[in-house]
């Protein structure tokens, strides 16, 4: 009879989700490098300007359509395309017609938040918690301190590197060196 994940040690849970990870942008490579270019192809390959704005704040990649739409395909390239997911989730959440907060907030919740999650972003114990308790009344703000975290998150860990990245010096070098 089988015991269920619950029995298996967090080292093999971790490595099986590291090997989904990876088999997914195995799959999704291909079609990520389909979208670079057609997105160039479209005329939405960032100027020299736009690249420059981008390497002064992250603040100016997240204000940016292109810019997110940029900074995810690198973020998928990292395995971690859940944080933008959830970022913009937490967006378009705060957006929602007050009627449907309760029911689009427990999607939310239990698409990223909640332990084991498909997409489960990088919370801390007390961020998860807080979410979980400020789901009972849901409202515009229930996810902001779980959303700050995962900004900060990028903003300190992904975005360093998606500078130094072969995908924006890619971008980049599309338009006379903006980089």
């Amino acid at each position: 009879m089988c015991k269920g994940l619950a029995t298996l040690p967090a080292t093999c849970l971790k490595s099986a989700k590291d090997i989904k990870h990876k088999i997914s942008f195995l799959l999704d490579q291909k079609q990520a490098k389909g979208k670079i270019a057609n997105a160039a192809a479209a005329k939405r390959v960032p100027s020299a300007a736009e690249g420059e704005k981008w390497k002064e704040s992250f603040s100016n990649v997240m204000s940016s359509e292109l810019g997110r739409s940029v900074f995810t395909s690198f973020l998928r390239s990292e395995f971690s395309q859940e944080n933008m997911d959830f970022w913009v989730a937490c967006e378009d959440y705060k957006n929602t017609d007050p009627s449907k907060f309760t029911t689009r907030a427990k999607q939310i919740y239990q698409q990223f938040v909640k332990a084991d999650a498909p997409n489960e972003v990088n919370l801390d114990a007390a961020t998860r918690d807080l979410t979980k308790q400020q789901l009972e009344n849901a409202c515009p703000c229930c996810f902001d301190e779980a959303q700050k975290m995962i900004y900060t998150l990028m903003e300190k860990d992904s975005y360093r590197r998606f500078l130094n990245a072969q995908l924006m010096r890619d971008l980049c070098q599309t338009r006379e060196s903006c980089c």
